[in-house]
């Protein structure tokens, strides 16, 4: 027993000793740059990492601090070629690690007029392959050799541009074809030929493919899926095309053209609008384009919503708003013209004050929907056959949190890591503690609360979208962290809103945030973001901190932070509730 024990002693000592030489050893964890070796563009550059939270750091003998968290964050402005960063990690007792990172720095060439008999480049307008009927324009802009002739589709001539347009560059050149009604090429690439002043001819192909709609083609196809969209237009960043609205499935829509992979749909004679092909099947050719006169609107209470229901004669898009002050619903039906005498508006209403309508456009039938209550609880519209369905939430008769169902969404998960801190802990790995939090919080104020996870695991936008429209909560508040190419200058806290009848539950929790001391970012509107698209209940995107600031992200480390700003998000929360009285 004795020897048992001495082993079991000796094992320990090891152990500990091995564990501490593996905390106190030096280590070098670079998140930007990932590679040692670094073509860039740009002369302001960061190296962003962490090491062991007793260790030192110096790069190219410089002392660069550490943070309590092991991170630090270092600052460069390269010189044009290659430069070398020496980073070294110094423990207390004098242990040392270094690694080395290579910067290759190359100011971006200015681009130059093309010097010899040649087309540098063919542009077409808008880009992409696109689909295209009568009247409408396929724009071109070629650099090529100056003082050239430049013809493309049959003969059109491309002028060149002076210099004086084209920030000094010589040999631009641009003109439009505009598709007759005897054009039937699909799928074609067109060619555009260079002839010089000696006779010579170059001749190059366009990257993009051109159609034209024929009488013979479906143009009217139906909306699929419960998250079909329009969008205003071929704009795109990392959240997606600017959204009109969701729309309800099985809904015809025009099909005018076709850029890319979206269609370019006809709501009226003067408004279009693009949605991605994969939201839409084709109707067989000769399908008439959707049109349709409005008949009777009725108005009533089904014991959970006001409801306002609109006879139609064929399903039509439509896109729905916010006003405030007074607040109102509007919605827009395209394609519909009034033949609507009367509204049957029963007595039994609890949010819906009075509704009216008028025809705005040709081809455009607004409806206003006036509220009870200054603030927005969320509305739903759908199809019940060919009836426009539109049901507005009243304000809960309780403004209690004991009293309301709250969802509470920790962003990212699994695979979608989100933003990444320079210690390397990353978006999901704090959003879900934060939100595990909240929810107690809630609950112990009685509130009945809906998780997107608690676990660490993969739930895609679109699902958590459906998963909420499904659950209709009263409260929506996703927990997200920011992140920015400055980790040193850029910090703060923010909140984000789409629709102006739900800026006030951002807005108030954005001001309890502040009293963290955290800078002042905003509280930002029209927010393209998924979770901030539902109509169907107020929700606040709340970028809590900045997880690529080194002093940021040690606060968001911090348990009692995140339990501060838990409690933050509550006061919000109650903020809004007691101004919605």
């Amino acid at each position: 027993m004795k020897r048992f024990f001495f082993c079991f002693v000796c094992c320990l000592f090891i152990y500990s000793a091995g564990f501490t030489q593996i905390k106190t050893d030096p280590f070098i964890k670079l998140t930007d740059p990932l590679s040692e070796a670094n073509s860039v563009s740009s002369a302001q550059k960061f190296i962003i990492g962490s090491t062991c939270k007793t260790c030192t750091i110096s790069i190219n003998n410089n002392d660069v601090k550490v943070f309590p968290t092991g991170a630090f964050v270092y600052e460069l402005t390269l010189p044009e070629g290659e430069s070398n960063y020496i980073i070294s990690a110094k423990t207390t007792s004098g242990k040392t690690i270094s690694k080395t990172v290579t910067f290759n720095y190359s100011i971006p060439k200015e681009e130059h007029p093309t010097e010899n008999i040649s087309i540098d480049r063919i542009q077409t307008l808008p880009e992409g392959n696109l689909m295209l009927k009568s009247g409408d324009a396929i724009s071109f802009r070629v650099k090529a050799k100056s003082g050239c002739t430049i013809t493309t589709i049959g003969n059109t001539r491309l002028f060149e541009l002076p210099d004086s347009v084209c920030k000094g560059m010589i040999g631009i050149y641009q003109g439009k074809y505009i598709i007759q009604p005897s054009d039937t090429f699909i799928n074609k690439k067109f060619s555009v030929v260079l002839t010089a002043q000696d006779g010579t001819t170059i001749v190059k192909e366009t990257n993009a493919n051109f159609s034209v709609l024929t009488s013979a083609m479906s143009d009217v196809y139906i909306t699929k899926g419960r998250l079909a969209h329009l969008e205003y237009g071929l704009g795109e960043d990392r959240l997606g095309g600017a959204k009109i609205g969701y729309i309800d499935s099985l809904i015809p829509l025009k099909i005018i053209g076709k850029v890319g992979s979206h269609f370019k749909v006809k709501l009226t004679p003067s408004r279009t609008a693009y949605i991605p092909d994969e939201l839409v099947n084709p109707l067989p050719p000769g399908t008439f384009t959707p049109s349709s006169l409005t008949g009777k609107i009725k108005v009533f209470h089904d014991s959970i919503f006001d409801v306002v229901q609109i006879q139609l004669f064929s399903k039509l898009p439509y896109q729905s708003f916010h006003l405030t002050d007074p607040s109102k619903i509007v919605v827009d039906i395209f394609g519909a013209t009034s033949n609507t005498n009367w509204i049957d508006q029963l007595s039994n209403l609890k949010e819906v004050k009075k509704v009216t309508y008028e025809q705005i456009a040709d081809d455009i039938f607004r409806v206003y929907i006036s509220l009870q209550h200054t603030q927005h609880w969320g509305h739903q519209i759908y199809y019940s056959g060919n009836n426009l369905i539109i049901k507005i939430k009243p304000q809960p008769k309780s403004l209690l949190l004991k009293d309301l169902t709250i969802a509470i969404d920790a962003g990212h998960g699994g695979t979608n890591t989100g933003a990444v801190g320079p210690t390397g802990v990353t978006e999901k790995e704090i959003t879900l503690p934060i939100a595990l939090k909240l929810q107690a919080l809630l609950e112990k104020e009685g509130a009945k609360v809906i998780m997107t996870r608690t676990i660490e695991t993969f739930f895609d936008n679109k699902e958590r979208i459906l998963f909420y429209r499904d659950s209709t909560p009263d409260l929506l508040l996703s927990i997200h962290l920011n992140s920015s190419a400055d980790p040193i200058h850029i910090s703060g806290t923010s909140t984000f809103y789409r629709y102006d009848g739900f800026k006030n539950l951002s807005n108030t929790i954005q001001k309890r945030m502040l009293e963290l001391g955290l800078k002042d970012c905003g509280n930002n509107g029209s927010f393209n973001f998924m979770l901030n698209s539902p109509i169907e209940y107020p929700n606040a995107l709340i970028e809590t901190v900045y997880l690529s600031n080194p002093e940021e992200e040690m606060k968001i480390l911090d348990q009692s932070f995140q339990q501060r700003l838990t409690e933050k998000i509550v006061l919000g929360v109650k903020d809004f509730l007691r101004g919605c009285e």
